[in-house]
């Protein structure tokens, strides 16, 4: 439970995040805003906003505490997730965001239609919006209602509306701009917090010799939790298998996810420029090399101090428990800032791909609303029905992280083919796309009904090379020609700064040194 001084830094966190967040919203006078503002805080964030809100809008509940749980069971293997997406990053920033920003979009629905057809971004906005508000909005509520409770004794209802009214009333009056300007201090919080619990598990595993020491000694005692690449005979080879994290079916995740998600995405778009946007990405992927140690290192240190959990995702209240007065309230408040963060991030992207473009290409121009009334408005309905169906969706499984990746795994091939052949081969038809979102869904539950025991980072790299096999096969029998709204690379400027060229050395060599060091 929490104490008088941990309620005190949680309530002095909240206020302070409410008061900053309307004042970076606040708008000159006499000025309105308009939806480029609203959903795209004006094409005005700086390199550290967008490289923060990327981290804070990705680190959630699911991922502190899974990833400790999974950490307490697996080990540094499940670092492999944060570590791979660092070098996606550095891909994205170099080979994606030169042709989306080139065409100032607002939402990856837009530029399906200006690549494809309206067919193509009305089936993908409808799917997206189901899956942001059913899946993700929801799952991010119910664990991070699940996480107050555990830590603070909350009843879960309560957590679970706290959350949501206090994630829509910080975000609704800025939209992205208070979400970005802000995760600055969620990110600084949620390292600060991070490290913190980090330093004390490993000093109470040496005893009070040191974190060296105690990092010496985890891998003394518990020496296979520090495999990277697992083996067959691994008994949890099924959730990572073995090469399939370096050379498999986990770009395919880590591409879907950093390139072609609207969620994450939105931050980059919405720079200064292109040169902006790719120091953000660059920063966001030195901060993804850092978070094994905020998220695995503890859920290992605790298996090592209290091997018998009854469940694994106890590992990280677990060590929350074991830190002394008003630290508990820092790490508490780093956790509700990355559960609230993410919360704020997921409403703002609902509400822009709704209003820029389901509420804009089906109701008349000249019937139309403000742009930013009508996000604000469904931002609110948003959260309201997430709130409604988190317990109905969620309540009943004993791991929701695996309703989240068994849901969206089913569509992430689909995704992937759909966005790189359409950005790098220019043959690519419509119909060939939408055989691909429809394929993906198809042979994944097919996958998943005929051969259970396949692997499902190897499912999801199979099924994206037969989606690939598709949409190639029927562009080629619909003529085998360049498409007229094919992308023109010659057009794009794909050079980028020795800057970001150093970060994307240096986060190459970082990642290399780490996995022979633990292969």
């Amino acid at each position: 439970m929490l104490s008088t001084i941990d309620v005190m830094v949680v309530l002095a966190y909240a206020v302070s995040l409410f008061v900053l967040a309307q004042w970076v919203s606040r708008e000159q006078a006499g000025h309105t805003k308009n939806a480029r503002d609203y959903f795209l805080a004006g094409n005005s964030l700086p390199w550290w906003a967008i490289g923060a809100s990327l981290i804070a809008a990705n680190i959630s509940a699911e991922q502190i505490i899974g990833m400790s749980g999974s950490g307490y069971v697996i080990g540094l293997g499940i670092a492999s997730y944060e570590w791979m997406s660092a070098i996606t990053l550095i891909l994205v920033g170099k080979y994606f965001l030169p042709i989306f920003l080139k065409h100032r979009i607002y939402t990856m629905p837009q530029f399906l239609e200006q690549r494809y057809d309206h067919n193509v971004r009305m089936v993908m906005a409808f799917f997206w919006l189901g899956v942001y508000v059913f899946v993700n909005l929801t799952s991010i509520l119910w664990l991070g209602a699940l996480a107050i409770e555990t830590v603070a004794g909350v009843d879960l209802m309560y957590g679970l509306v706290f959350l949501g009214v206090f994630a829509i009333g910080y975000s609704l009056y800025g939209g992205l701009k208070a979400v970005a300007f802000t995760d600055i201090i969620q990110v600084v919080l949620l390292v600060l917090g991070g490290l913190l619990i980090a330093w004390i598990m490993l000093d109470k595993v040496s005893d009070g010799e040191g974190v060296i020491a105690g990092f010496k000694l985890l891998m003394e005692k518990a020496p296979e939790k520090f495999d990277m690449i697992l083996s067959p005979d691994n008994p949890h080879y099924v959730s990572l298998p073995g090469l399939s994290v370096l050379i498999g079916g986990m770009w395919i995740m880590n591409l879907s996810y950093w390139g072609f998600n609207q969620y994450i995405i939105q931050r980059a778009l919405a720079a200064k420029s292109t040169r902006e946007a790719q120091k953000g990405i660059a920063f966001a992927a030195f901060l993804k090399l850092l978070m094994p140690v905020i998220v695995v290192l503890p859920g290992i240190a605790v298996f090592v101090l209290s091997p018998g959990l009854a469940k694994p995702d106890q590992a990280y209240p677990e060590a929350m428990s074991l830190l002394p007065a008003g630290i508990l309230g820092l790490v508490f408040a780093a956790l509700l800032a990355a559960i609230i963060s993410s919360l704020a991030s997921m409403i703002n992207s609902i509400s822009t791909i709704f209003t820029m473009d389901i509420y804009a290409s089906m109701i008349a121009r000249e019937k139309q609303r403000n742009p930013v009334a009508v996000g604000r408005t469904v931002a609110v309905f948003s959260i309201v029905l997430a709130m409604l169906c988190a317990k109905p969706l969620l309540g009943n499984f004993d791991q929701a992280f695996q309703y989240i990746q068994e849901f969206t795994g089913f569509f992430t091939p689909g995704i992937v083919v759909i966005f790189l052949l359409g950005m790098f081969w220019k043959k690519t038809t419509a119909m060939g796309a939408l055989a691909a979102a429809i394929g993906s869904a198809l042979l994944s539950f097919a996958f998943k009904m005929l051969w259970p025991e396949l692997p499902f980072i190897d499912r999801v790299g199979l099924v994206f090379l037969l989606c690939t096999a598709i949409a190639i096969a029927i562009s080629m029998l619909q003529g085998n020609r360049e498409q007229e709204k094919s992308i023109d690379l010659a057009d794009i400027d794909f050079t980028t700064s020795k800057g970001f060229n150093a970060a994307a050395v240096a986060v190459s060599l970082i990642l290399a040194a780490l996995y022979a060091t633990w292969w």
